[in-house]
């Protein structure tokens, strides 16, 4: 299988050598509102992506990995980032928050690096399948992928298919970059459009819909995806767009969320049931299911409802399924 695949387009707007900040995109979801709960501590995140640079945010989150490109003469032990895209991408999922540099949406998670994608930000879909089947066989939580391309592959139909019904593991890509402000036309792009995926569209800070952002029916929700600072090839910071940029926000909130609900139900939820609790997050934009599909994620939302109940002196009698 000789197809290729590449990186979901995107823009780099700014690098920086330092930074201090908790970045806007993780403050816009609330994840710092739910950190005295869970700051995804025990969930492994499979990131398939470019690798990951050694950055000082990262450290001490990635639990190891396996490189499955031509990089470094296709060296499996070797899955460092050439690129900057998975390292930006990691960032986001899970930069250690420690007053110094930035913060991801779940940073005490662990990260699997599964290099899927060379240098040059391409790939072959074979590297991809065998990166899912990997993940799947170091059971891994959770899958992150910001990547796609237009061939509806079967065989990776199938991998992911194995990955969430067979091991209950939640599937998050990025719906694409290819539209174009309109949510009459349709975009589809190659793990986003399957239907078992999680497929995460981009907003901007001011909760407007970005105009690259793909629409189609198989749009999950929407987060953050413009102005994304995050860590950076070199040691260094940079400020990307896209829909690479949104998707990893609901993976860290699916590690959150997972650590939380888990506790809640005393048992580990099923893929559907974390499906359901992530969606029960979300808050409508009034855009198009098309391109906002349930809304964008708003991780204390569940809390804030229980306030207002408690306000109003009426008990739930189990507001983890209401």
């Amino acid at each position: 299988m000789l197809e290729q695949v590449r990186l979901i387009d995107y823009q780099v707007i700014e690098q920086m050598d330092n930074t201090n900040q908790v970045p806007e995109g993780v403050r816009f979801i609330r994840a710092p509102e739910v950190w005295e709960k869970s700051r995804g501590r025990n969930q492994t995140i499979a990131v398939l992506d470019t690798g990951c640079a050694d950055h000082k945010d990262l450290r001490n989150n990635i639990t190891g990995g396996r490189n499955f490109t031509n990089d470094d003469n296709g060296n499996t032990e070797i899955y460092t980032d050439y690129n900057g895209h998975g390292t930006h991408v990691a960032g986001t999922i899970a930069a250690t928050e420690d007053g110094d540099g930035i913060a991801g949406v779940a940073p005490e998670a662990q990260l699997l690096i599964v290099k899927v994608l060379d240098e040059n930000g391409s790939g072959q879909y074979d590297w991809i399948i065998q990166g899912i089947q990997y993940a799947v066989e170091q059971e891994v939580d959770m899958i992150s992928m910001s990547l796609g391309g237009p061939e509806d592959v079967p065989e990776l139909h199938e991998a992911i298919k194995t990955a969430v019904h067979e091991h209950n593991i939640p599937v998050v890509c990025a719906a694409g970059n290819e539209g174009d402000g309109d949510h009459e036309t349709k975009e589809l792009a190659y793990p986003g459009s399957y239907n078992e995926v999680i497929s995460v569209g981009a907003i901007d800070l001011e909760r407007n819909s970005s105009d690259f952002s793909n629409s189609n029916k198989q749009v999950d929700l929407v987060a953050p995806g413009e102005q994304i600072t995050s860590t950076y090839l070199d040691g260094k910071y940079a400020t990307l767009n896209g829909t690479s940029m949104a998707a990893p926000h609901i993976t860290g909130s699916l590690a959150l969320i997972k650590s939380i609900e888990n506790e809640n139900f005393g048992r580990n939820l099923t893929e559907a049931e974390l499906y359901a609790q992530l969606i029960k997050r979300t808050v409508p934009l009034g855009f198009s299911p098309k391109v906002e599909g349930n809304g964008v994620i708003f991780l204390p939302l569940l809390d804030y409802i229980q306030d207002v109940y408690r306000e109003l002196n009426i008990q739930l009698k189990n507001p983890s399924s209401n």
